[in-house]
């Protein structure tokens, strides 16, 4: 009984710390995405292969507001040509990372 009461505990406990990260893979590369720690930036000061990658994959869409953190990572807040409201992230390269 002790096992199983210990056994959950552990359950639980990691279960918060996946809560905290996101964690992704993409073309076998693990690509961890700590969202709470973007800072807000200038949408002309986003790399061009993301640009690209915005009109490539959702054309008319509209960036509202964009982020990045330590990692280079890209968080982009948009309206798509619809008029829905979205949130995407990138890395550096143009490749979507997904949440």
């Amino acid at each position: 009984m002790k096992k199983l009461f210990f056994a959950s505990v552990l359950a639980l406990g990691s279960l918060t710390a996946v809560a905290a990260t996101t964690t992704m893979i993409q073309d076998d590369i693990k690509v961890e995405v700590n969202t709470s720690e973007f800072k807000e930036i200038s949408a002309s000061d986003l790399p061009e292969a993301v640009v690209k990658a915005l009109e490539t994959d959702f054309a008319g869409a509209t960036i509202n507001k964009a982020y990045v953190n330590e990692e280079n990572q890209y968080k982009l807040e948009v309206t798509g040509q619809d008029g829905t409201d979205g949130t995407l992230y990138a890395d550096a390269e143009g490749n979507w990372l997904e949440m």
